[in-house]
């Protein structure tokens, strides 16, 4: 079983690439949830779980992660821009 995690700032249009943002910053929007990513993922069709006590390595605070089950079938870029995607459809 695959697990793909997906912390907030991969998505986060505040930060540049090399504070973590992995998605193009037309794609990314501004200070995503872990809410607003499980609910994207599970948009998207795969099973999430919240993880809301976890840091990412590259912040000081911290926003927990959303960790992506059985997601053999799609790259982790591929991934990040169908969520990104239904991020900003959510936030609409």
């Amino acid at each position: 079983m695959v697990e793909n995690v997906i912390w907030p700032a991969f998505l986060d249009a505040d930060l540049t690439r090399a504070e973590g943002r992995r998605v193009s910053e037309d794609l990314a929007v501004s200070d995503p949830t872990v809410d607003e990513i499980a609910q994207a993922v599970q948009q998207v069709g795969y099973d999430s779980k919240i993880e809301r006590d976890k840091q990412y390595s590259r912040e000081w605070e911290p926003r927990g992660r959303v960790l992506v089950k059985n997601a053999e079938d799609a790259t982790k870029s591929d991934l990040l821009g169908a969520v990104a995607a239904y991020l900003d459809v959510i936030r609409s």
